[in-house]
């Protein structure tokens, strides 16, 4: 077995004992400066038995930890009951709360790990939302992923009909008019819905005796299907969450689709809203978000990853020592890089697995220290050589220069910043928290520029042909690069 597969399965391996995606690592300091955030992670399960849903749920949201780490929720579908849990904290902070964990054994289950995008941080908006009839007795209960594009319009008209609105997010609009649709059946009520809103959503819902999940026209937010037996099936943001549950991956849900259950039959059915919808997932989940144990639209992540660091190695040829990878992102493509440049790759850049969420710290010189808690490279290994560091992006800039800093303080050489994404020219507006457009470096710097505030000696980016030619398709969302969405931007969102 050669080295660079010796090390794309131990990355593998580590990758899954920690069940962490790389943001979970960031100081507060870094969140604010320099990384885009994740947007959120949904799971459901549906059984025609009884199940361990509390478990169950608790393993899929674990594996979607990495989506969100604001806060986290579940809502069970228990003897025609729904009881919810929400509160902010991470999964297991969560779960720990439940003194009686039978309380939450059903046969469906959903669950949510938020990450801000809409509306603001109150625990009001934490998910899943649910709705209520005039016994105080929850009727439905929704999880949602993405962005609306017309929540603010579409509020004001609910609310000029007399709805009454208890938060602050854009998924509380698609609850509402749900609810305000039953009439019409659940199937009927959600293609109301789907008709109605803009943007990019996935989302698993339940009422007091059926589960259901949907997804937007453009498949811009992913949603997988999946089975744990002929009886149970799940539905999740990745495929990393059915390998948590023990789930069988059977497909994506496609763009415009409903999947959701009948109490007098087994498993799921399907129902298309709109047929023939052109499937335009957003690009940076391949690049950046989702684990690289994941599939999406039947594409491995990790994959994609590695291809890109091939690529950009074709794209941008350098002479050096040694190749090293931004923990966790960057490092499938080093690997990459190494493979077809034959350059070695050698992880020297140690992340710090125990740092706490955030530093309470007074000056301004300890706080530019605290990524030298996060990362620390083994000086011995890179002393003296040229260096190629692998980096999945660059937002601000800011983390990447305090990178070059730290690798120039260990007497590195040389130093060639390969970033394996396009620039970020424009933020996102459908589930990810970008910053401004202001404030996005590429935005304001051509690349020499950037070359030189970074200190480097190079600096190369994956180019929009290479990306392409890598995800093997344009029917992406390329928004952040190209400043071009799948759907109109619309209004400002989460202004409620």
């Amino acid at each position: 077995m050669d080295q660079t597969k010796n090390h794309k399965e131990n990355y593998l391996q580590q990758f899954k004992e920690r069940s962490y995606g790389r943001n979970l690592f960031r100081t507060k300091e870094e969140e604010q400066l320099d990384s885009p955030t994740e947007e959120c992670g949904i799971f459901g399960l549906y059984s025609r038995d009884d199940v361990d849903t509390f478990s169950l749920s608790q393993f899929g949201l674990f594996a979607l930890q990495h989506r969100g780490q604001e806060a986290c929720g579940i809502s069970v579908m228990k003897e025609g009951n729904i009881f919810n849990l929400k509160d902010e904290g991470l999964v297991l902070d969560i779960f720990k709360t439940i003194r009686e964990p039978e309380a939450f054994m059903g046969n469906s289950v959903i669950g949510h790990t938020r990450y801000t995008t809409a509306g603001d941080k109150k625990k009001y908006n934490f998910q899943p939302f649910f709705a209520k009839n005039e016994y105080d007795q929850i009727i439905l209960s929704i999880a949602h992923n993405g962005n609306l594009t017309n929540a603010n319009k579409l509020k004001k008209e609910l609310e000029a009909e007399g709805v009454v609105f208890r938060a602050t997010s854009d998924s509380e609009v698609i609850l509402r008019l749900i609810q305000k649709n039953l009439d019409l059946g659940l199937r009927g009520a959600i293609k109301a819905t789907m008709e109605k809103i803009e943007g990019a959503y996935s989302v698993v819902g339940m009422t007091r005796n059926k589960f259901f999940a949907f997804r937007d026209f453009n498949g811009i937010r992913p949603l997988v299907l999946g089975e744990i037996d002929e009886k149970t099936f799940v539905v999740a943001s990745e495929t990393a969450a059915l390998d948590a549950v023990g789930g069988k991956y059977i497909r994506d849900i496609k763009p415009g689709e409903i999947v959701f259950s009948n109490e007098n039959e087994t498993g799921l059915h399907s129902f298309m809203v709109k047929e023939n919808c052109e499937n335009k997932i957003c690009s940076f989940e391949y690049i950046y978000f989702a684990r690289p144990d994941t599939d999406l639209e039947n594409i491995s992540v990790y994959d994609i990853r590695e291809k890109s660091g091939e690529k950009i190695w074709e794209q941008a040829p350098v002479e050096a020592d040694i190749v090293i990878g931004v923990p966790d992102s960057g490092i499938p493509a080093a690997i990459g890089f190494s493979k077809a440049s034959g350059i070695p790759y050698r992880p020297v850049l140690i992340k710090n697995r125990y740092i706490g969420r955030s530093f309470i710290v007074p000056s301004q010189e300890m706080r530019e220290r605290i990524v030298n808690l996060k990362l620390n490279p083994i000086v011995r290994e890179i002393k003296g050589k040229r260096v190629v560091i692998i980096d999945d992006s660059i937002v601000r800039g800011t983390t990447s220069k305090r990178l070059v800093k730290i690798l120039k303080d260990a007497g590195v050489k040389e130093i060639h910043f390969r970033s394996v994404s396009p620039p970020i020219i424009a933020p996102c507006f459908l589930g990810i928290d970008t910053p401004s457009k202001d404030d996005l470096i590429c935005a304001n710097m051509s690349k020499d520029e950037l070359r030189d505030y970074l200190g480097v000696d190079s600096l190369e980016f994956l180019s929009m042909d290479n990306l392409k030619t890598i995800l093997g398709s344009s029917n992406h969302c390329f928004g952040c690069f190209t400043e071009k969405y799948p759907v109109e931007k619309g209004e400002e969102i989460g202004l409620f």
